[in-house]
C-alpha cells in the first residue's frame, strides 16, 4: 500500500484531496485505472461444486422430452419422489443461465394480436356504436335486454329496443329499421360494437354486408374501444329516476321512452359543447351558436371587466370525433 493510501485510510478521502489540492473526481478516476491494471483474481473451484460430467448430466436431464417444458422446481420435485437427487433448484437455474436457457419453460398458449380500432367521424351517420345492456327484472336473476345504437359524432341515439332475450335476429331487425329510418347510403356507415355473441353473429354480419355497412369490433376485454356506448349506459343508469328493478318489460319500455327523449332532445351533452344530440345530429348548431354568441356579446358589453382574458366565445361541437385516435394525432393535440 503506497503512502497516499495509508493517509487516505487514516484521514479520509475528502480531507486528503483538499490537503493535496486534488479534485476527488480525479482521485477516483485514478483509482479506477489502477484497479483495471491489477491482476485478475483467480477463484479456485469449490470442492463441493459439481464436476463437468455432473453438470452435463443435469443439463441432459433438463433437456429430456419429459422435462423440457417444466420449471426446475417441478423437475426437482419429481426426481426426489423417484429417488433421484442431481442438485439443488438454484444450481439447475445457474446451469441453464450459463447456457442461455433461462426462459418460460412451461407450455404457454399464444394469443392472436388484435388490431386497435381507429375510427373517425366528421359528421352524423358516419360511425355508429351499438351495445346491449341488462336491466334488472322484478325478481332476482331476471333481466330485460336493452339494445342501443348511438351515433358517435352527435351522441344521438338513432335506435333502441328492449327485449326479453339477447338475440342476433332481434339485433338484425333493429339495425335494419334504424338504417332505413336514417336513410343510410351504401358504403357510408361504419357500425362498431364489442365482441358479444350477437355482435359477432353471422346473421348480423350478413345483414351489414347486404346493407353496405362496414363492421368493426373492439379488442377483447378492452372497454375503451367502445367508449360512447359505455358512457351512454352510465348516463342512463345514474339518472335519479332509474329504478333498482323494473316491474315488467312494459315498465322498462316506458322508462326508456322518457329517457331517450330527454337524452336526445333536452340533455346538453358536455362532449358536444353543451348542445343536445338532436341539435348536432340534424344540423341546428350554427343557429344556436349564433344565438348564444349574441347573448355573450351583450353580457360583455354590459360588464367587460368580468371577462379577464378576452371576450367570451360560444363554442361549436368538435369537427372530428375518434374512437382511438392515432398516437401521432394524440401528441399533436397534447402539445
Amino acid at each position: 500500500m503506497n503512502i497516499i493510501e495509508q493517509h487516505r485510510h487514516q484521514a479520509g478521502t475528502l480531507p486528503l484531496c483538499e490537503a493535496l489540492n486534488i479534485p476527488r473526481a480525479a482521485f477516483y478516476r485514478q483509482q479506477a485505472r489502477n484497479a483495471n491494471l491489477a491482476p485478475a483474481v483467480i477463484r479456485l473451484r469449490p470442492e463441493h461444486a459439481l464436476s463437468e460430467t455432473e453438470q452435463q448430466k443435469v443439463l441432459d436431464t433438463l433437456h429430456t422430452p419429459r422435462f423440457v417444458d417444466l420449471a426446475p422446481a417441478q423437475v426437482y420435485a419429481q426426481l426426489l419422489e423417484e429417488g433421484y437427487y442431481l442438485c439443488s433448484i438454484r444450481t439447475m437455474y445457474r446451469l441453464l443461465a450459463a447456457n442461455k436457457e433461462v426462459r418460460e419453460r412451461r407450455a404457454v398458449a399464444s394469443h392472436p394480436v388484435y388490431t386497435k380500432p381507429e375510427l373517425l367521424a366528421t359528421g352524423p351517420n358516419e360511425v355508429w356504436s351499438w351495445d346491449i345492456t341488462k336491466l334488472k327484472g322484478p325478481v332476482k336473476w331476471t333481466y330485460y335486454y336493452l339494445y342501443v345504437i348511438l351515433d358517435i359524432f352527435s351522441r344521438y341515439v338513432v335506435g333502441w329496443m328492449i327485449a326479453e332475450r339477447e338475440s342476433s335476429t332481434l339485433a338484425k331487425r333493429l339495425i335494419t329499421e334504424t338504417c332505413y329510418k336514417q336513410n343510410i347510403a351504401e358504403e357510408r356507415l361504419t357500425l362498431h360494437a364489442d365482441r358479444g355473441s350477437s355482435m359477432k353473429s353471422k346473421v348480423v354480419a350478413q345483414l351489414l354486408s347486404d346493407l353496405g355497412v362496414t363492421k368493426t369490433h373492439s379488442r377483447p376485454h378492452v372497454s375503451n374501444d367502445n367508449p360512447y356506448s359505455e358512457s351512454q349506459f352510465k348516463t342512463m343508469k345514474y339518472r335519479p329516476k332509474y329504478p333498482k328493478r323494473f316491474g315488467s318489460i312494459q315498465d322498462a319500455r316506458a322508462f326508456a321512452v322518457d329517457f331517450f327523449y330527454w337524452y336526445n332532445e333536452e340533455h346538453r351533452h358536455s362532449g358536444i359543447a353543451l348542445y343536445t344530440p338532436s341539435d348536432v345530429h340534424y344540423g341546428r348548431t350554427v343557429q344556436i351558436q349564433q344565438d348564444r354568441q349574441a347573448t355573450l356579446d351583450a353580457a360583455y358589453q354590459r360588464h367587460p371587466n368580468r371577462f379577464v382574458n378576452k371576450p367570451p366565445e360560444a363554442a361549436l361541437p368538435p369537427k372530428a370525433v375518434w374512437i382511438n385516435p392515432p398516437k401521432d394525432l394524440e401528441k399533436r393535440v397534447i402539445h
